[in-house]
């Protein structure tokens, strides 16, 4: 064998280079794919999230974007039960965060999520008037003023179920009941399907009160609106999951959740009113 060997050398010596150019060529295209991906082809991320993290998480996409070269960030901002049902129905996105457990637990049960929803964030409920305060609305002991025009988000939204236990809760202490000795019911107006709507109604001066996040006030309606704080024996503390999707891109979704609770990220929701939640 050494001497078929050795026959065969200057044969090999000859076609040896057209060898490794032909497999240089093969390896050409790949080696040009690896080049393009270190420019900064990372790849769009998709977000569905609830509509009261809209002005945080737009800036928290900047900031991934800006962190990530070449990622993209598109939103999806809705109630957590559209977005929840959107899902179910086959809507594909990377990450998914909600503004309560419910919503989220319903994604888990369709089997939809990788991994565990983790909290992010926390929230308040306020009262939302609109400039000027025209029905002269103090506290949420006048919100049981029969001629109170007050809209809610549905019972389905979070907002909406949040608002509607802050006001179970008044509706049973004794100062709310002395305020309200003849009260029967409150006088919603309307039931919105976000809490954007909400304040909407409220900024058009469509309604005397409404019960949104105290994240709520952003610049965009400073002026036009005005917070009034629910004391902590009424109120009540939204928690916000978050978790990657089983359908999308997992790398990627878990990176973004891993900056959504760093510590540039619990300073961006911080700045915009949320109660950041520490990692355990």
């Amino acid at each position: 064998m050494p001497g078929i060997s050795k026959a065969f050398s200057p044969i090999l010596d000859r076609i040896r280079p057209g060898l490794l150019l032909a497999a240089f060529l093969l390896v050409l295209p790949a080696l040009v794919a690896c080049g393009d991906d270190d420019s900064g082809d990372g790849g769009t991320l998709t977000v569905f999230a609830a509509a009261s993290l809209t002005s945080s998480f737009n800036e928290l996409g900047e900031a991934f974007e800006d962190a990530n070269e070449g990622v993209t960030v598109e939103f999806n901002f809705a109630g957590s039960q559209a977005l929840a049902t959107q899902l179910a129905e086959g809507a594909s996105a990377d990450v998914f965060a909600s503004a309560n457990l419910t919503q989220m637990g319903r994604v888990v049960e369709a089997d939809l999520v990788d991994g565990e929803p983790v909290i992010f964030a926390q929230n308040r409920l306020a009262i939302l008037v609109p400039a000027g305060n025209p029905a002269n609305v103090q506290s949420i002991l006048d919100l049981g003023d029969p001629d109170l025009k007050l809209v809610l988000a549905a019972e389905d939204v979070p907002v909406g179920r949040y608002a509607r236990e802050v006001l179970a809760i008044a509706e049973q202490s004794a100062e709310f009941q002395n305020r309200n000795p003849e009260f029967t019911d409150f006088n919603v107006v309307s039931n919105e399907t976000n809490v954007l709507q909400v304040v909407t109604r409220v900024r058009l001066g469509e309604a005397d009160a409404g019960i949104v996040y105290e994240t709520d006030v952003t610049p965009d309606v400073v002026g036009e609106v005005t917070l009034i704080p629910i004391p902590p024996e009424f109120n009540v503390i939204a928690d916000y999951p978050i978790a990657a999707l089983s359908d999308g891109d997992t790398d990627l979704a878990l990176s973004f959740i891993e900056f959504v609770r760093s510590s540039e990220g619990r300073q961006i929701l911080a700045d915009w009113g949320f109660l950041p939640v520490e990692p355990e």
